[in-house]
């Protein structure tokens, strides 16, 4: 499976590519779409709206996973990050792929066992666990790859409580 992970914000966007090879993993890019903090707000979601459908179309991800803007104590941060994450879930959706949004502390469990984990600690997983060279920097893009790290090793578990759910459903409803 092909996922691409999509840590929003607005002056920096980081993405993360991650297939999974049975049950290894790797990563087949990443880096960083950034706007202009001089233009208008409009215009820099439009901006990184057509950024993201052109990563989309060239990278052809099955899944895209967006954090889940949970909690931020800046409030212009946190709006700013949500519109972000609303034109990330947008371009996904245009692009057919299946969605899913983890917040920060769901991806730390994930990635590092811990969901207090440090920025340096999921830096140094994503690394071990994509058998990087070194810690990927920014944080942006560490992010964005934790989350794709985490979609596809939570997919199967998620998978099978649907089909769990799905069934008991249509046991009740038989």
């Amino acid at each position: 499976m092909f996922v691409l992970g999509v840590d929003p914000g607005l002056s920096r966007c980081g993405y993360g590519v991650v297939r999974r090879y049975g049950s290894n993993l790797s990563a087949t890019a990443g880096g960083f779409i950034t706007t202009d903090p001089d233009l208008p707000l409009q215009h820099r979601l439009f901006v990184l709206a057509k950024e993201l459908r052109a990563l989309m179309a060239e990278t052809q991800p099955q899944a895209v996973v967006v954090e889940r803007v949970f909690f931020q104590t800046n409030a212009n941060t946190a709006m700013a990050t949500g519109q972000a994450a609303g034109v990330a879930l947008l371009a996904a959706a245009e692009a057919g792929c299946e969605v899913a949004q983890y917040t920060a502390n769901e991806v730390k469990l994930a990635v590092a066992g811990f969901g207090g984990a440090t920025k340096e600690q999921v830096q140094h997983m994503v690394a071990a666990l994509l058998d990087l060279p070194e810690p990927p920097r920014p944080a942006d893009l560490a992010d964005a790859l934790a989350l794709a790290v985490c979609h596809l090793t939570a997919q199967p578990l998620r998978r099978a409580i649907e089909a769990a759910t799905a069934a008991g459903a249509a046991a009740e409803a038989g």
